[in-house]
Formats: structure tokens, sequence, C-alpha cells
């Protein structure tokens, strides 16, 4: 059996909003059961072990892949999604003096730098590497869940910080995702796209939690979709089968 280790986020952990739990003061977070790597595993008939953790940038990736270097020496290609926390700011902190300059868990350059470091390690570790590419956030959604709790003039510094736009947020965002395809073409490495499966959808918003960057289960089930495809019909994934 195909044995598959997985790197990343709370994307890939599965990561959702427990609704029942949840109220306007007080976000609350739970483990979907039926996330996108439970159901390929089954779909694919692979083992896939999925190491993902809840606020991980690159690196924590880093950290993780160390605490499981077995684990990756034994397993065909092991999955990596990072990204979504590596462009994430101190939103606070930018409410509370938004003419200083302020910057992200890892700025771009320094992304890639070290995303193309955890490839090596795992290539180092005779695994092959599999990216994954990001799936888009709903800027409106996500201003209102970073500043929840603020008063209105906090909410208002952050925007204006923003530029007077919430779409900036995607538009940064969508930057970190195109290093992610950079990295696959320069290194030869394959990258899953599943930004597609959501934006070709009427509105991909519907597959996203309220706080506008977690996929909900109909997301799991899109992200499920455009993984088994890719693998199923690219001969550049027959490395997964």
């Amino acid at each position: 059996m195909t044995k598959i280790s997985a790197f990343g986020d709370s994307v890939l952990r599965g990561v959702v909003i427990d609704r029942e739990t949840s109220d306007d003061s007080r976000i609350k977070y739970t483990f979907l059961q039926n996330n996108f790597t439970n159901i390929c595993a089954d779909r694919l008939g692979m083992e896939i072990l999925n190491y993902g953790k809840f606020g991980s940038t690159v690196d924590t990736g880093e950290k993780m892949l160390g605490r499981h270097i077995a684990s990756v020496r034994n397993s065909d290609c092991t999955l990596l999604e990072f990204g979504g926390n590596d462009c994430d700011y101190n939103w606070s902190a930018i409410a509370d003096s938004p003419d200083s300059k302020h910057s992200p868990n890892n700025d771009p350059n320094t992304f890639s730098s070290k995303y193309r470091k955890l490839i090596a390690s795992v290539r180092a570790l005779g695994s092959k590497p599999v990216l994954l590419s990001l799936p888009p956030l709903d800027s409106d959604r996500f201003f209102l869940h970073v500043t929840r709790g603020m008063d209105p003039k906090r909410k208002n510094a952050v925007r204006r910080w923003l530029g007077g736009s919430v779409g900036t947020i995607s538009t940064w965002h969508e930057l970190y995702n195109l290093q992610l395809f950079k990295l696959g073409n320069v290194l030869d490495i394959p990258v899953i796209d599943i930004t597609s499966a959501f934006l070709s959808r009427l509105n991909y918003r519907d597959y996203l939690c309220e706080d506008g960057i977690h996929p909900n289960e109909a997301g799991h089930s899109l992200i499920a979709d455009a993984i088994c495809s890719c693998i199923q019909v690219q001969p550049s994934f027959s490395l997964c089968l």
C-alpha cells in the first residue's frame, strides 16, 4: 500500500468551526473526521499520515519533519501544505499602531527560501515532495474574524493600514500561493492545484467556514475531488500510486 506523510497547518488537519459551541463573541474549532486526507485515503487505497497542526508555518513544518523522520523515510511521497499562516499578521498590533511597519510571520522571499529548505529535507530522507496549493480566502469574512472584539476605531485602523480595502488581504494571500507554483516549477516537483477547484465555483465562499479561511466540510470534499483527479489523471503524480 502506498504511504504518504502529510505536513501542514489547520487546513490539512481538517479544522472547521464548531457551530454548536461558537457564538458572536467567540469562535471555537473542531476537527472534521471527514477531512480531505481521510477521503483521499479511502478513495485511493492509500495510507495518509496527517501531521497537520493548527497555526503551522514552514518553520513549524521543519520542526515537525524532525519529529517524524522515520515516517517520512518510509513514505513514498510527502505532501506539504503551508502558506496560509506564513502570510498572516499580528492584527491586534496593527490596530494599535496602523502607521507603523508590520511584518508577516514570513515575508514572501523568506517563505520561499524556508520552503526550499523543507523540500530539500524531504528529499534527503528519500521521500518525494508534493506541494498543495492554497484554498482562496474570503477577505470580508476574514477581516471580520481577525477584528472580532475590536471597537470601530481599531477596526477602521486595520482597514486604513490595508489601504482602505479589505480585498488587499486576498491579494496578499494569493502572492504566497504564486510562490508555491514557482517553487514547483523551479524545483521540478508536483503542485496539486486545489485553488482552481474553489475559484471555478460560482460562489467559492460557500465552501469556506465563517472565518473566511478554513474550508468547511463541502470544501474538504472539493479538495479531495481535486487531489484524486490529479493523482488519477496526470502522469506526473504516478509517484503516489
